[in-house]
């Protein structure tokens, strides 16, 4: 089997190209093309306006009996976007562009138009400069009125650039940085001028704020530098350890007896001591009928019998070491 895709083709050794027949093909024959639009157009039939670079299946066929130093002008056929009429445009090569034929009209040719004119009045004055030697002349004295004009405006823009070639940009720049930098400083300086009298003002408020605490009595604030630790602060009582109490374990478990009158009742000389020793269980039940009555509160009246009960072991103690 042969390759599909090849390049060198075998050709026999009595292969003869004249002997193949060649097709008859029409000279005007069309071919269809996909093209775009050259111009901006407007249909005839419908109005319609189709603009450049709208893409369009067109048919394309040689222009017969026309052509331009021997280059073909080819023919386009297409067909408006909304009435299907058709529209034909063909090459210019002599201006590098298109010309409508017929079924539209071109629009936004300006520039054409006036490159046309000038054209045209170009001709008509060549005409009339071969007939009349006098409009020769004329035409000659406005051409040079006409060149005079352009000179003194060329000269007028030369003197102007001169003047201003003469002013130094350097100069003012500098000029310029100099003033924003003297409006800058001065800026500073209203500023510094301006906090400085904001600092006067908050020294002179805390002065007479100072002045009005020294009148009243001081408080006792506490020392922040005697916390070395930042849980000391919930380890913190409300009452300085010089101003509490002492607070012994007995009074602690059972309660405290705030009133001299009860503390009266506890204290018992030593004269006494051995009078009491007769009958301690009478004398303690005395002494506490005393202290429930003057109380008038169970409490006081259990921290009463705890500290007399304590009361005695310590005189006993005491008696028996003197013994």
């Amino acid at each position: 089997m042969s390759e599909r895709k090849v390049l060198n083709k075998y050709y026999p050794p009595d292969f003869d190209p004249a002997k193949i027949p060649k097709l008859k093909l029409p000279k005007d024959r069309q071919y269809v093309v996909r093209l775009m639009a050259p111009f901006n157009m407007r249909c005839k039939t419908c109005g319609e306006y189709i603009y450049k670079g709208k893409k369009f299946n067109a048919r394309k066929e040689t222009v017969q009996n026309e052509s331009y130093l021997g280059l073909p002008i080819f023919r386009f056929y297409i067909k408006c976007t909304r009435c299907l009429a058709e529209i034909t445009f063909k090459t210019d090569p002599e201006n590098t562009d298109y010309t409508m034929e017929h079924g539209a009209t071109r629009n936004f040719q300006a520039e054409k138009l006036l490159e046309e004119e000038e054209k045209r009045m170009q001709k008509e004055r060549e005409e009339e400069e071969l007939n009349n030697p006098m409009k020769v002349l004329e035409n000659r004295t406005k051409d040079s009125k006409l060149e005079m004009e352009v000179l003194e405006n060329l000269q007028e823009l030369k003197e102007l650039n001169q003047r201003q070639a003469n002013v130094d940009f350097e100069a003012m720049l500098k000029q310029y940085k100099e003033l924003e930098e003297e409006q800058r400083r001065r800026e500073q300086e209203e500023d510094e001028q301006e906090m400085k009298a904001m600092l006067e003002q908050a020294q002179n408020r805390r002065l007479l704020e100072d002045s009005d605490s020294d009148e009243e009595p001081t408080k006792a604030r506490p020392n922040p530098t005697a916390q070395s630790k930042p849980t000391d602060i919930l380890q913190e009582d409300p009452q300085p350890q010089s101003k509490r109490p002492r607070m012994e374990s007995w009074e602690r478990s059972v309660g405290k007896l705030s009133t001299k009158a009860q503390l009266a009742g506890l204290v018992a000389r030593r004269k006494e001591k051995e009078k009491e020793k007769a009958d301690p269980a009478l004398e303690n039940r005395m002494e506490t009928r005393g202290t429930t009555a003057s109380t008038g509160s169970l409490p006081a009246a259990a921290a009463a019998t705890s500290s007399l009960g304590l009361l005695g072991a310590y005189s006993d103690s005491e008696d028996s070491a003197s013994d």
